[in-house]
């Protein structure tokens, strides 16, 4: 009995170290893939108010209409390149991520046509003329970034399959290092302006993309999951896009509900302090949520190589593993936001209200990071196993038809303000993390493994 004890906990501390070697890595991708974003803001600040309206506005317009929607796309990587990997198919990883790459090149045409149009659509959406009219000149300079942030979800993906993180760490460092260099260059050499700034975004996702493909190119580590261009990527897209819609589903119509909050404290009495102070808190929250992100994404690996290997209990194993540790890193950052919350609003306005206000919702913002954390955990585990229109119908539901009406009715009935809006968050989090945890309760890991091998197969 004792020697069982002993070998089940080694098994732990085993799966342990696995997600953290991979997760460590993946939180500062994420931290780093986030701060580029936020640098060219910096930079536009200092060119003035309305500058910095129209980067902040045409930026948020960008993630809603189209990072979000390929981020979301090529998760459905995290399920097939995953899974193929787990079986030894090394060879179909790279198939994947060209099939991947390719839907995604076609979907940002589309995308890159609307965020042409950017100006005008903000307009309709009854945007200030002057803040929608900058937003758009940003959001032009901004296209070329959307083909290679494309590309490069696809690239971090395909390395993340097999358990091959650190290079993507690294090729992240250097390109926000030369970011800021390249901020610079395009923002005050070359009389830009504000666009500059948002050409130097482009300008580092591609750097990016072309230090990944350099490194799959060259790296033996790399020889037998991309063996070339193969026309066999282009067969099969339609099976692709039923894993790939569900996916991009299942994250958009998370993001979008934080950006609809934004948008509805606008209608609230003074909105001028509710809009700064719910957008300094959905920045804050988007920050810390890079970590559980990472930890996600660890989880989601793991949980598809050992579906795909045949191994049903080590991806239970690895599932309860990461829930245990969701609970210990969103415990951590709770007290850590809560310990900050009466110096964090400095960090962004020398106003006396803002930063109190900014105090009070940091008790809101560090409960719904605690429930993110658990689902951030159960969403990787559902792309692990293949549920992503499980997820797209929770995240319906959980937003949708709960959180965001709730919110509504705590916001503009009960005059909560602000703080009714987030509380609406909360509650959808709490029902998601809910739904999902009964559902990982109530699962056959053994028939998940035989329906990986079923994907796998066909």
């Amino acid at each position: 009995m004792d020697t069982q004890l002993r070998e089940e906990d080694l098994e732990v501390f085993a799966e342990v170290k696995k997600l953290l070697v991979l997760a460590m890595p993946l939180m500062l991708v994420n931290l780093l893939l986030f701060f580029l974003q936020v640098i060219s803001v910096m930079f536009v600040g200092h060119r003035g108010e309305l500058a910095l309206s129209g980067a902040s506005l045409a930026t948020s317009f960008a993630f809603v209409t189209g990072f979000s929607l390929l981020l979301g796309m090529g998760s459905a990587l995290e399920t097939l390149g995953g899974q193929a990997y787990g079986a030894m198919q090394h060879h179909m990883l790279g198939i994947h991520m060209q099939r991947a790459m390719f839907v995604s090149f076609l979907v940002s045409i589309p995308l890159a046509g609307i965020w042409a149009y950017s100006g005008h659509i903000l307009v309709i959406l009854k945007q200030d003329p002057e803040i929608a009219a900058e937003a758009g000149y940003y959001a032009r300079f901004m296209i070329p970034s959307i083909f290679a942030f494309g590309i490069l979800e696809c690239q971090i993906k395909f390395l993340q399959a097999q358990n091959n993180v650190k290079p993507m760490m690294l090729t992240t460092g250097v390109t926000l290092l030369l970011h800021v260099l390249t901020c610079w260059i395009f923002m005050l050499k070359t009389g830009l302006g504000s666009r500059g700034a948002a050409l130097a975004n482009a300008t580092s996702y591609w750097v990016n993309v072309f230090l990944l493909a350099a490194y799959i190119r060259i790296s033996p580590s790399c020889k037998n999951t991309w063996t070339g261009f193969s026309r066999e990527a282009f067969s099969d897209v339609p099976k692709y896009l039923r894993l790939a819609i569900p996916s991009a589903l299942m994250i958009c119509l998370e993001i979008w509900s934080f950006e609809l909050i934004v948008l509805l404290s606008g209608l609230l009495p003074n909105p001028k302090l509710e809009t700064s102070v719910l957008s300094i808190s959905l920045n804050t929250s988007a920050m810390f949520h890079m970590l559980p992100q990472g930890l996600a994404g660890a989880t989601s690996v793991r949980v598809s190589n050992e579906l795909g290997a045949g191994r049903p209990k080590a991806a239970r194993l690895a599932a309860c593993t990461a829930t245990v540790l969701a609970t210990i890193e969103g415990t951590l950052l709770a007290v850590v936001m809560v310990s900050i919350r009466k110096v964090w609003g400095h960090c962004y306005s020398n106003e006396a209200n803002v930063v109190r206000y900014v105090g009070k919702m940091l008790f809101f913002i560090a409960g719904s990071h605690f429930l993110d954390a658990h689902q951030s955990v159960f969403s990787g585990i559902a792309r692990g196993c293949g549920w992503q229109k499980k997820g797209a119908f929770v995240n319906l539901g959980a937003f949708y038809l709960l959180g965001v009406p709730a919110g509504i009715l705590l916001a503009f009935v009960y005059h909560v303000g602000g703080q009714g809006l987030w509380l609406g968050i909360i509650l959808a989090l709490s029902a998601q993390a809910l739904i999902y945890l009964v559902v990982i309760l109530r699962t056959n890991w053994d028939k998940q493994a035989m329906k990986a091998a079923e994907r796998i197969s066909s």
